[in-house]
């Protein structure tokens, strides 16, 4: 059986390819594993200058390119459920793992460039906002939707987009919109945009000449992304609406938020109300605090933080009766799309139940994540 995670070192870039493209490039801990393993390897070796990261889209039978290609759609959520209702432990070392390849990413000493195409979500997120480089494409679906499954928007979400401008973060964290090609870019979550087809032409580039040093690595991959930019980009659908998402999501609470949404009448307010129905109110709650307490943390403290809020998602109630493994199995395995949530309103949930999200269930000293 093929690799699901897939390797090749070509004129000084090592390149690597998600390569379960029927699942969207989901990630596994195999595949978790896989990579820490390959980027480890990697840091010092001379032959590899920098890395690219990409998405493998599926082959038809004849072994040619068949529909859309896909980045990474994040971790996979039919594992956790299953490993959430079964008291699977590989569930501790999946985040555990997930979270210290995330921080390797963003802490890499070499050039790492992310090929953002199609579904980047979730766990794809936290692979891609830790590059040197990232690039999206015309396909790209970009967002952290993790409410609508009892989650919080984690993988270093509270880092990455706490640091959006205004009250941006708390908007994406908490809602969940998608993002195309220009909100990416509008709001500091690519560097640049490329064409999706132009990536073989970049790779033939250095089968070519190989790169003489990292920096020259990285100048050549931006000297072709600035020649094979989108002739056009879609039009903005966040950073419009920056006034009205700064006005609602700066206020203090969720029910402060969801009220002031509901004095606004305009389309974009009550499309936002809408998005937010399906969504666990206390994992929103849980959510819009975690994205404020990030913004002045340190990025290996964010992830410390997060590693301890993802523990309590499963722990605070087991089984079957996480707020997490409900989410995904009303989401995903059942597809009724009628979660029953601990809370069934914003003004249901307490600031005790989302107090002990931030509880760490380890001493600094025994953290999973101490060596960061």
């Amino acid at each position: 059986m093929e690799s699901l995670v897939l390797t090749e070192v070509i004129g000084g870039l090592g390149v690597i390819t998600l390569n379960r493209p029927k699942a969207l490039n989901a990630l596994s801990l195999e595949m978790v594993r896989e990579l820490h393993n390959v980027l480890a390897g990697w840091r010092t070796d001379e032959a590899v200058l920098g890395v690219l990261l990409k998405g493998a889209g599926r082959l038809d039978e004849h072994g040619k390119p068949h529909g859309a290609v896909h980045f990474c759609a994040g971790g996979d959520i039919r594992f956790i459920h299953q490993a959430a209702v079964t008291g699977d432990l590989s569930l501790d070392d999946f985040f555990t793992e997930e979270y210290a390849l995330d921080h390797l990413i963003h802490t890499y000493p070499k050039p790492f460039v992310a090929w953002m195409e199609g579904i980047t979500m979730g766990g794809g997120m936290g692979l891609a906002q830790g590059a040197t480089w990232r690039v999206a494409t015309e396909s790209i679906r970009m967002a952290m939707p993790e409410t609508r499954i009892g989650l919080f928007p984690d993988v270093a979400g509270g880092y990455f987009l706490s640091r959006c401008a205004g009250a941006i973060g708390e908007y994406l964290g908490v809602v969940g919109p998608h993002l195309h090609v220009t909100d990416a870019l509008t709001l500091g979550l690519a560097d640049a945009h490329a064409q999706a087809a132009s990536l073989p032409d970049l790779l033939a580039s250095f089968r070519q000449m190989r790169a003489t040093s990292a920096d020259d690595l990285l100048s050549r991959v931006k000297a072709h992304v600035e020649a094979h930019g989108l002739p056009t980009l879609p039009e903005a659908t966040v950073t419009v609406h920056a006034d009205q998402i700064n006005r609602h999501f700066s206020l203090h609470t969720m029910p402060e938020i969801e009220a002031s949404l509901q004095r606004d009448d305009s389309e974009w307010a009550q499309g936002v109300l809408r998005q937010m129905a399906g969504h666990s109110p206390l994992m929103m709650c849980v959510t819009l605090e975690q994205i404020r307490r990030a913004r002045s943390m340190s990025l290996a403290d964010v992830f410390r933080m997060e590693r301890g809020m993802v523990r309590q998602c499963f722990a605070l109630r087991k089984g079957r009766d996480s707020e997490t493994a409900e989410g995904v199995r009303a989401l995903v395995i059942d597809k009724d799309q009628q979660p029953k949530w601990r809370a069934s309103s914003l003004s249901e949930v307490s600031p005790a139940s989302v107090e002990v999200f931030f509880e760490s269930p380890w001493p600094l000293r025994s953290h999973p994540l101490r060596d960061l």
